[in-house]
């Protein structure tokens, strides 16, 4: 795919380069900001195994166990 990239598009090696370089870009540009975006939610690493406010409960806990009196 690549190789064909590179043959149909017209110029010096160097233009040719820059062209993919930028088409690269652009590509990364709408993957982050349109496509992932609308596939985060069905993602399953979107699923935290720890809640919230236990977690901070028990980190709190921890933390005045280890250094008594320290403030967070």
């Amino acid at each position: 795919m690549y190789g064909w990239l590179y043959r149909i598009i017209p110029g010096p090696w160097w233009v040719k380069v820059l062209v993919l370089l930028v088409l690269f870009a652009a590509l990364v540009v709408v993957l982050f900001g349109w496509v992932f975006p609308v596939i985060a939610p069905y993602m399953p690493f979107n699923d935290a195994t720890i809640e919230g406010r236990a977690f901070h409960a028990t980190a709190h806990a921890a933390v005045d166990t280890i250094i008594p009196g320290a403030d967070l």
